[in-house]
């Protein structure tokens, strides 16, 4: 009987890795479609800009009340329905006839991914303990990193094989029937919700917050390649940061009077906790802009295809899909260090990317891949074992709540990450004369300076813990 149910327990993980592994990739894989977007639907580029940044706003925007809303009901309900949404809207993508439409579906497709991932925290959180758990989110994490990894590389194949007019449509449609099958296999090995108190869903509280999270994501996504940053509506920032402080009155407020919050409070006290939110959010700032700089130093610097430009960043895929498994397993034992050795090497990867690129002519790809793979070596160090200690405090009937936090904390990292290094590589790129290599240089030295500022969190962390210790 244990034995079935432990074989069931590491199926639903399965199932939701799936899921999970679906959503992430959509926000690169659609990145190499965008050319032939752009010519099948002569769309202009504020519509480019729409589709790209609709899936990111929605997404961001309904990760918390999503976690919140599978705590308080079911996480098998509300995971399955994001399935459908997604699914759903994956079909309606690719069937779009205009931007419009397009625009519209990739809204739809973020509601989705934005319902699904906090529940997989909050499974594995409730589903596994000691070094399963470390086990359950180093998988957690490779699906992490791979997804973003392979998103163009599977995009340039999808592009290739469907070629300029439905290539695009690829793109979109290989969800379907990946979503289906995921569907029927969550109905049934996903646990049901076990039977307690109706809690409270917190309207007001979650209006606040979604709001508060569109304002500060608003002007991060929104901007066009090549866009001053001043030229933002940074004001939206502003206003965001007051709607963040009623939020807290009104959680405060609502918790005296017995009622479940749409975020715990008390989490803001917890050191693991707020050390792991900062360290995720800087690291995702770099993290994520490592892929775009590249691809656009091979693909419109070089003259790579979409498939050669996501070949070789495969490397760093592969690299912190491996040590991502190994950290699952030792995260328990070594802890923060574990992820300070893994920002270590992703800096030293990083910086000798950076000596190197200026002195290559031939054989980029190559040369480059021995790097990448120590990059993303150290990456898979971090992503799963900082979720894992980030969420150990965290009460397991809040995990999904308290996880969807973590990835909206990754999520603003990676807007204000993208925003950033894209200016700076236009920037560099226009006043160079364009000069690609120059310009992928100074970018990367921005996503070195995100991933040395997690760095310092965790080492703060270190020193912290041993000067407690007796």
């Amino acid at each position: 009987m244990a034995d079935r149910q432990h074989d069931t327990r590491w199926s639903a993980l399965i199932v939701c890795l799936v899921a999970g592994f679906m959503t992430l990739l959509d926000v690169s894989i659609v990145n190499v479609a965008l050319p032939s977007i752009r010519s099948g639907l002569d769309a202009s580029d504020a519509q480019i800009q729409l589709i790209v940044a609709g899936y990111s706003l929605a997404f961001g925007i309904v990760l918390v009340p999503a976690g919140r809303l599978g705590d308080a009901m079911s996480r098998k309900v509300v995971f399955c329905v994001g399935l459908v949404v997604f699914t759903g809207s994956s079909a309606l993508a690719g069937a779009a006839s205009d931007p419009a439409w397009l625009a519209a579906a990739r809204i739809l497709q973020g509601v989705g991914g934005g319902l699904i991932n906090p529940q997989v925290s909050g499974f594995i959180q409730t589903m596994f303990r000691g070094e399963e758990r470390g086990r359950a989110f180093g998988l957690f994490g490779a699906t992490v990193g791979i997804s973003t990894a392979i998103g163009p590389l599977l995009g340039g194949v999808l592009v290739t094989l469907g070629g300029a007019e439905h290539g695009w449509r690829y793109v979109f449609f290989v969800n379907v029937p990946v979503g289906v099958v995921a569907l029927i296999l969550a109905l049934r090995w996903l646990p049901d919700a076990e039977r307690g108190p109706r809690e409270s869903l917190d309207p007001v509280g979650v209006l606040l917050f979604a709001t508060a999270t569109f304002l500060v994501l608003l002007p991060l996504v929104e901007g066009e390649q090549g866009e001053e940053l001043a030229s933002r509506p940074w004001w939206l920032v502003g206003v965001a940061a007051g709607l963040l402080a009623v939020f807290v009155v009104w959680e405060r407020g609502w918790s005296r009077s017995g009622r479940a919050t749409l975020v715990d409070l008390t989490l803001l006290r917890v050191r693991s906790y707020m050390l792991g939110l900062g360290l995720g959010t800087l690291y995702f700032a770099g993290f994520t802009s490592i892929f775009l700089v590249l691809t656009l130093y091979l693909q419109n610097g070089l003259g790579y295809s979409a498939f050669e430009a996501g070949a070789t960043q495969m490397p760093f895929a592969l690299g912190s899909a491996v040590a991502a498994v190994i950290g699952g397993r030792l995260v328990n034992r070594y802890g923060r260090a574990l992820v300070v050795v893994g920002l270590v090497l992703v800096v030293v990867g990083l910086v000798a990317i950076d000596v190197l690129v200026p002195h290559l002519e031939t054989r980029v790809g190559l040369s480059l891949a021995p790097l990448l793979a120590v990059a993303g070596f150290g990456g898979g160090l971090v992503i799963s074992p900082n979720v894992t200690i980030t969420l150990s405090e965290v009460d397991v009937r809040r995990a999904g709540a308290g996880g969807g936090m973590l990835q909206t904390a990754q999520r603003v990292g990676s807007a204000i990450g993208v925003a950033l290094v894209l200016a700076q590589f236009f920037g560099q790129l226009g006043s160079s004369g364009g000069d690609y290599a120059a310009s992928m240089s100074l970018a990367l030295r921005t996503t070195i300076g995100f991933v040395v500022g997690a760095l310092v969190l965790g080492v703060a962390d270190l020193v912290t813990q041993r000067r407690r210790r007796p």
